[in-house]
């Protein structure tokens, strides 16, 4: 809640997409002038290229993540809800071996870009400072962005269902990991793909107690919302 310069993000998911793009060896390369989590599978990926399998690149400029917090408790018309939103989602697709691995950096994160709320329905504006406040309370003292630095977010293919797929997806967070079953759906048109979906968790299952002051009167509800709208690049050798 902005007024408490307080908010919690939780950032998470993926999907399997598709398009003709750069090879997974150009990819790597790009990723490493980026800030990392340490050890990811690069190689893994590069292996199952090498083997003529399909291997996907996310593409963060056409992908989103965004996770709608709201406010909560009897006082809660003096606070706003908010969004916050990941366009800088990396890492990885085989859908032959029904696997994916991305991350997040965390301090990339925006809070309340307006286009945002207003697709979300949220019908007040946060002042700026408003959102600065929440931000740096965010990565600060909510996800300790400088203790962990990255959201990651390892995927496999449960099941085909009749809409898309569903996902089995573990979100290492706050360093706590916890999986989730994810119900997405699949549009394609031509050599593209892309997938969206909606999950809600609580907060506290990445070990973030939701702010709260006055015994409750003002809180951030524990229950947040994520909707995701994951694209992808084929790579090619």
């Amino acid at each position: 809640m902005s007024r408490l310069r307080s908010t919690h993000a939780i950032i998470v998911l993926v999907a399997l997409l598709a398009a003709c793009a750069p090879q997974i060896r150009e990819t790597a390369l790009e990723f490493a002038a980026r800030p990392e989590p340490e050890n990811f599978p690069h190689n893994a990926y590069e292996q199952a290229a090498a083997q003529g399998k399909p291997v996907y690149r996310v593409d963060p400029a056409r992908s989103l993540i965004a996770i709608t917090v709201r406010r909560g408790g009897s006082l809660a018309r003096y606070g706003h809800d908010h969004i916050i939103a990941s366009h800088a989602v990396v890492g990885y697709i085989s859908p032959e071996e029904s696997r994916a691995d991305v991350y997040v950096l965390l301090n990339e994160l925006v809070v309340d870009e307006q286009a945002l709320r207003v697709e979300a329905g949220l019908n007040t504006q946060p002042s700026e400072s408003d959102i600065a406040g929440t931000r740096a309370n965010m990565l600060d003292k909510v996800l300790e962005s400088q203790k962990f630095p990255f959201a990651l977010i390892s995927v496999n293919v449960l099941e085909k269902t009749q809409s898309g797929m569903k996902l089995s997806v573990a979100i290492t967070l706050h360093g706590v990991t916890r999986t989730f079953e994810v119900p997405t759906q699949i549009e394609t048109t031509g050599a593209e793909m892309g997938v969206s979906g909606l999950i809600e968790f609580n907060q506290s299952d990445f070990g973030i107690v939701p702010f709260s002051v006055l015994g409750g009167a003002i809180r951030v509800e524990d229950l947040v919302s994520l909707r995701f709208k994951i694209s992808a690049r084929r790579s090619s050798r």
